[in-house]
């Protein structure tokens, strides 16, 4: 079985490693972080909770990066978070050169990894990570729109009076202010979200959708949601550990697909040992279309940023 590497042992970081573990998908998941002693700490904590929780994957907690060498998957949360007021493009700068350095270490290490970028703000890391490592652009990508997407349909279900589970949804776009949240493709209890509720909530949902992060920020007051976005990011690597080949909403270099070309945006993506392997085409409305090529526009010139700082 195999091993992933989760880097940053923050509330994100080791809160992704616990879900992994717990799901039992690799023989080992390495917790790295700079500061001495908490990923130890962690990964001897959830250790002991093997005999409660049966699971059979062990922990390990490092301050360097010889112990992740030959890792399947590497996710990476490193960072400074968000505090209330400050929008994820104000960590470009800071954060450009954390995710750069890590991402150099980890590349070295694991050659052959899948990487998943998690790291705000999060398009331009994942853009950050691919010119780095060097790795073939299918083999990196971002976590996002699998968040995003839990949010808007968790935001439906309250407002709709209905489980999560019998929402259909898929959120696109950047991970940000033009994030494309896909009214026509949603269905509440099998029906069209047209049929359950009028323009104005669909409208009010949507921006909620945007704004989910920062209201998580607003609220904590220091720091920023980690629940999850751990779910999300443990979905993905389970996808690609189990080479699914399950659709996913992820942040995925687009190649001509949506009148769309060299740039990471979140797009439904199939996803398997190999990464991406390839990202789907679903039939949008003209105007959700013409969003997601203005987010996608949006997205290209703050990479372009990215790409200057690190050259």
């Amino acid at each position: 079985m195999p091993r992933v590497t989760v880097v940053g042992a923050g509330k994100y970081g080791s809160t992704t490693v616990q879900r992994l573990a717990e799901k039992g998908i690799c023989d080992e998941v390495v917790m790295t972080d700079i500061i001495e002693g908490l990923p130890q700490g962690l990964a001897l904590d959830i250790n002991q909770s093997r005999p409660i929780e049966g699971f059979e994957t062990r922990v390990v907690g490092s301050n360097g990066y010889e112990e992740t060498a030959g890792s399947d998957v590497v996710v990476i949360t490193a960072g400074v978070p968000r505090k209330p007021g400050m929008s994820r493009m104000d960590l470009l700068e800071t954060n450009a050169r954390i995710v750069g350095d890590v991402t150099d270490k980890v590349a070295d290490a694991s050659p052959d990894a899948v990487l998943i970028v998690v790291s705000n703000p999060l398009d331009e890391m994942t853009a950050l990570a691919a010119e780095v490592s060097g790795f073939p652009r299918e083999r990196v990508m971002g976590q996002a729109g699998m968040l995003d997407t839990a949010r808007f349909k968790h935001f439906l279900a309250e407002e709709l009076h209905t489980s999560p589970g019998r929402v259909e949804a898929m959120t696109l776009g950047s991970h940000g202010d033009t994030m494309v949240p896909v009214p026509s493709m949603v269905k509440v209890d099998g029906k069209p979200l047209t049929e359950v509720a009028d323009a104005a909530t669909v409208e009010r949902l949507i921006q909620r959708t945007r704004d989910g992060g920062a209201e998580v920020v607003a609220l904590l007051k220091s720091g920023s949601a980690y629940y999850a976005p751990s779910s999300a990011a443990a979905a993905m690597v389970e996808a690609v550990l189990g080479d699914t080949g399950e659709v996913m909403p992820v942040c995925a270099w687009v190649t001509g697909q949506y009148g769309i070309d060299g740039v990471y945006l979140g797009v439904p993506a199939r996803l398997g040992r190999a990464g991406v392997t390839e990202v789907v085409e679903l039939p949008l409305t003209d105007s959700e279309l013409a969003d997601l090529r203005e987010a996608a526009e949006a997205v290209r010139a703050k990479q372009a940023d990215v790409a200057k700082l690190v050259g």
